[in-house]
């Protein structure tokens, strides 16, 4: 791997899960060509190849050489298994508590503190400049690719490439890949060495391209930011993702609560000292922050587990937007660091909204007026949001939460 000129010392990317996804949790993707579904590496697609040198007189415009651009692309074809990747992400798709389970592991608990006892110097460095916690960082790390066990094998220039072509998420991809090129051409990185998820991620915390250039750090010194192979530097780049990003020192990512008898479920985001009020009660008897703000948060509906969100919750959703993911990360990152797992029980034995049951809720809030988004199925902040909305409007317990239930009480409203 070629070194960094020290001017470029402090550079970076974010992970694609995350990246792949917009701010409301949906994900869209235009329909892919039919070169695409037919293409092979034996067999250059014609019509792939064409999208490729549309790119160039963006490429020279950033200061890629016709070299570095010939040597990215060369004998490269499409990845069809990558456009079926696109609608297949089981942060949006599993119950949460599936997800949660097969992400907040007892092995996974274990090891991460495992790399905390190993780290511990590094780790206070890092949380004292960046004023992030160790466990947030360590919990992205093991989200990711468990501490580095699997960073992805895929080609991310030809992962990158094929996203791009279908315009999924509009020009994302394109940028994402031209900033790739910009990598192999300032020396950040070889390009065989450019290997990581389907979405184009990579390193130890799967940090995009663009990312990579705006914050990965080189806290070893040696001159280079090397999210591949230095822990030193991967930690301190995920730090400095999540204070580049608004991380806030000192609030918690979220509490869990209980609710007291005849609460008023219109109460939804408000002042800790205004929950406190209203009776609400940390789940280990603890006292709530005496500053800052936070919203209700029901990730399986008022059956489940209750919790309190502040902003640095969706400061990890800026790693990926996914409810489910932010949650999974400061679950670990809490059990990492010895606290209690969540306490309440799950509604496992409930039945659950398939993908078409949600679109289904979404298009008929959507015609009341109360959601403003594609049916994508997925249970996002806009659709829990809608969903509260009505259910204040009908007299229900407003969670936010979409159930069969709910969804005959809509199908039934004339």
């Amino acid at each position: 791997m070629r070194r960094l000129p020290a001017a470029f010392a402090v550079v970076a990317i974010s992970f694609i899960p995350a990246s792949a996804q917009t701010t409301t949790g949906s994900v869209r993707a235009a329909a892919p060509t039919q070169g695409v579904k037919t293409a092979n590496a034996a067999q250059p697609n014609v019509a792939f190849s064409a999208f490729l040198e549309t790119l160039w007189p963006q490429a020279q415009a950033r200061g890629i050489s016709r070299r570095t651009f010939d040597l990215a692309f060369r004998g490269l074809s499409p990845d069809a298994s990558i456009v079926e990747r696109t609608g297949k992400q089981s942060e949006f798709s599993a119950p949460i508590w599936s997800y949660l389970n097969t992400g907040v592991t007892s092995t996974r608990i274990m090891r991460g503190r495992g790399v905390a006892a190993d780290n511990a110097a590094v780790l206070q460095q890092v949380e004292a400049r960046y004023g992030v916690p160790r466990e947030i960082v360590l919990a992205v790390w093991g989200m990711e690719t468990n501490f580095g066990s699997f960073k992805g094998d895929k080609d991310i220039i030809r992962s990158l490439a094929t996203l791009a072509s279908i315009r999924y998420r509009g020009d994302f991809f394109r940028d994402e890949l031209l900033t790739a090129l910009e990598l192999i051409e300032n020396g950040h990185v070889e390009r065989d060495e450019l290997r990581g998820s389907w979405a184009g991620a990579m390193g130890h915390t799967q940090f995009m391209p663009s990312s990579y250039m705006k914050y990965a750090v080189d806290f070893s010194g040696d001159g280079h930011a090397d999210i591949w192979n230095s822990t030193a530097d991967v930690l301190a780049s995920t730090a400095n993702y999540l204070k580049g990003n608004g991380w806030v020192p000192g609030l918690p990512w979220a509490l869990e609560v209980a609710l007291p008898e005849g609460f008023d479920y219109r109460l939804n985001k408000a002042s800790f000292a205004s929950f406190s009020a209203a009776g609400l009660r940390r789940i280990d008897g603890g006292p709530l922050p005496s500053s800052g703000e936070a919203r209700l948060f029901f990730p399986a509906g008022h059956r489940g587990p209750v919790m309190l969100l502040t902003e640095n919750f969706d400061v990890i959703k800026k790693y990926n937007t996914s409810d489910a993911y932010a949650l999974a990360v400061g679950h670990l990152g809490d059990r990492i660091m010895g606290r209690p797992a969540i306490q309440a029980d799950w509604p496992v034995q409930a039945k659950q909204l398939d993908k078409a049951g949600t679109q289904d809720v979404q298009r008929r809030l959507k015609a009341l007026g109360l959601y403003n988004h594609d049916a994508d199925g997925r249970i996002g902040p806009s659709t829990r949001e809608a969903v509260r909305q009505y259910q204040l409007k009908v007299g229900e317990i407003a969670d936010g939460y979409p159930t069969l239930a709910l969804l005959e009480k809509l199908r039934a409203t004339r």
